[in-house]
């Protein structure tokens, strides 16, 4: 039987949206095991605007600036506020470990340890917190959940329906559900080819599908030079904070829709609101960091490539700057999925999405 605890503090320094959505299983299993514990976050923004609001959460932190050594400073003034009884972290750089071993009760600090290639990722935090006894894992939920308010959901939904209506000719589609294509990716080696995007809207444009595109969450750099966007393509939704986005992407799961995209913070946002969701895979191994919703379908491109490392994913050749070996000027790995598969699988996913007119499909090649 699993210790109680009073006072929890959870450390996601990973800098990623989709680092943090992947730990959610385990704040909500940590608040479910232990009701009525104080339960604090030290993580990063803009992920840290996904935990506020979150009933299991009492309260985030994050770091003041952007100098080396903040992250560290953000969780001494975490303890400062408080000596946890508990404290897990997902961060092992700078000494973190060290410091909530010294101030803290019990600790859990690596959740990384012996990882398999076909076990998720989320769910082997599960595991080994299970195992540390203080996890019951009968009663864990697995699946990344957004917890939001009736009034988020609700905006979401008037967003999507304003920027639907706008679109009468082609994008409203007769009422079909509607699409999001986020091509955006942090890292410039997990982004699917622009000429790939192009492809895809032009085969699901040709349908009718409505199709729809968030705007992008930061200004391009030398090294986000094409992310992919169709720009001038699809229409974009407004600026939107990652909990609007969410309540976006409710209301696309609402009208039965599909979200695609890469190995993302807001692909994996999508689905921990619901939304069914189509993910690319490259560098990184779906058996490993996959979204971990049933209703997810997963592409992989290049499931052979010599040069992936599915437990050291950092340590891969092309990891830092996309250098390919297998290709001079994009992922081989992602490029080697076609849009031709990426809109079947988007017809299907989760079941029949659109099922009018009968024969709705992509047209054969030729």
């Amino acid at each position: 039987m699993p210790d109680r605890y009073t006072d929890i503090l959870v450390v996601d320094l990973l800098g990623g949206i989709g680092d943090l959505v992947m730990v959610l299983p385990v704040v909500h299993a940590l608040a479910g095991r232990h009701p009525g514990a104080r339960l604090r976050v030290v993580t990063h923004e803009p992920g840290a605007d996904l935990l506020r609001g979150d009933p299991a959460v009492s309260a985030v932190r994050t770091p003041a600036h952007a100098r080396p050594g903040a992250e560290r400073e953000a969780v001494a003034a975490a303890l400062a506020e408080g000596r946890p009884d508990l404290a897990i972290t997902t961060t092992r750089y700078d000494g973190i470990p060290d410091l909530l071993r010294s101030a803290a009760g019990r600790c859990v600090t690596d959740l990384w340890r012996g990882p398999p290639p076909d076990e998720l990722v989320s769910r082997r935090y599960l595991r080994i917190l299970a195992e540390e006894g203080v996890l019951d894992p009968a009663a864990v939920d697995p699946v990344p959940r957004l917890r939001l308010t009736t009034g988020e959901r609700a905006e979401g939904a008037r967003v999507l329906a304003t920027l639907l209506a706008r679109g009468r000719s082609p994008w409203a589609g007769g009422g079909r559900r509607p699409v999001v294509l986020v091509p955006e990716a942090g890292m410039a080696v997990k982004r699917w080819p622009e000429r790939r995007w192009r492809e895809l809207v032009a085969l699901l444009a040709g349908l009718g599908i409505p199709l729809l595109t968030p705007a992008p969450t930061a200004a391009k750099t030398p090294d986000a030079a094409g992310t992919g966007t169709p720009d001038g393509l699809v229409p974009v939704l407004p600026p939107l904070g990652l909990r609007e986005l969410a309540g976006v992407f409710a209301a696309v799961a609402g009208r039965d829709g599909v979200v695609v995209g890469g190995d993302t913070g807001p692909l994996r946002v999508a689905a921990a609101s619901g939304a069914r969701t189509v993910a690319l895979f490259g560098p990184t191994l779906a058996s490993r960091y996959g979204l971990g919703d049933p209703a997810a379908a997963h592409l992989q491109g290049l499931p052979g490539c010599p040069h992936r490392r599915p437990t050291a994913i950092t340590t891969q050749v092309c990891w830092w700057h996309a250098d390919c070996p297998l290709s001079a000027g994009e992922p081989a790995c992602l490029a080697a999925i076609p849009a031709r598969t990426v809109a079947t699988t988007v017809l299907g996913a989760g079941g029949p999405v659109h099922r009018d007119p009968p024969g709705f499909a992509v047209p054969p090649e030729g």
